[in-house]
């Protein structure tokens, strides 16, 4: 039987000693505090990146929208870290593209990223998609599993360091094959229907 989003993230919640945070869905509450978090860690030059482009427009994939939040000795919870997945379209195949994975800067070092992807990953494994791509660092992401693409392989819309575009399978093989330019899937917000190309 296949576990839901919520189970799969309290199965990628930090384990070690002391550990006191936790990954849950992304709810609509969070919506605040995960902008913040992005504008805190990534500031105004998030907006012309290639990967946003391809975000324009489109909505998160909610199933796999996770925070990561701590509790407060006064019972309150703080928000630590988030991670979103949006649908894309490669070559005709509707695949992942993973980001922004933001974590506060004072709280980095403690796992929280990874146990974000695990969360998403985990949780993306359950249904269709074949697979998840990102723009990003190789040494981190393969902690989790993704690899550098051949370059020229996929094509993001925009300039993109080919060194850094990587992929993780989600469907045996599939990184294999996965080659084409990189589209959005879909437009639910049609005001923002001037980025990236859609299907």
């Amino acid at each position: 039987m296949n576990a839901s989003p919520k189970e799969l993230a309290k199965a990628s919640a930090g384990k070690e000693p002391g550990t006191a945070w936790q990954v849950r869905l992304e709810t609509p509450a969070d919506e605040a505090q995960v902008e913040a978090l992005n504008a805190e860690g990534f500031g105004p030059g998030r907006f012309a990146k290639s990967a946003y482009r391809l975000r324009e427009g489109v909505a998160p994939v909610a199933a796999l929208s996770f925070v990561a939040v701590e509790k407060m000795p006064d019972g309150s919870e703080v928000l630590r870290g988030s991670v979103r997945f949006w649908p894309i379209r490669v070559a005709g195949h509707e695949e992942l593209l993973l980001g922004p994975l933001a974590v506060q800067s004072d709280q980095r070092g403690r796992g929280i990223g990874i146990g974000l992807m695990q969360a998403g990953i985990a949780a993306a494994g359950q249904g269709s998609w074949r697979a998840i791509l990102l723009v990003g660092d190789e040494p981190y992401y393969t902690k989790v599993g993704f690899s550098r693409l051949p370059p020229g392989r996929v094509k993001f819309p925009g300039p993109v360091d080919q060194n850094r575009i990587l992929g993780l399978s989600l469907k045996a093989g599939e990184l294999l094959t996965l080659s084409g330019e990189v589209r959005r899937a879909q437009i639910d917000e049609p005001v923002c229907a001037n980025g990236a190309g859609v299907g």
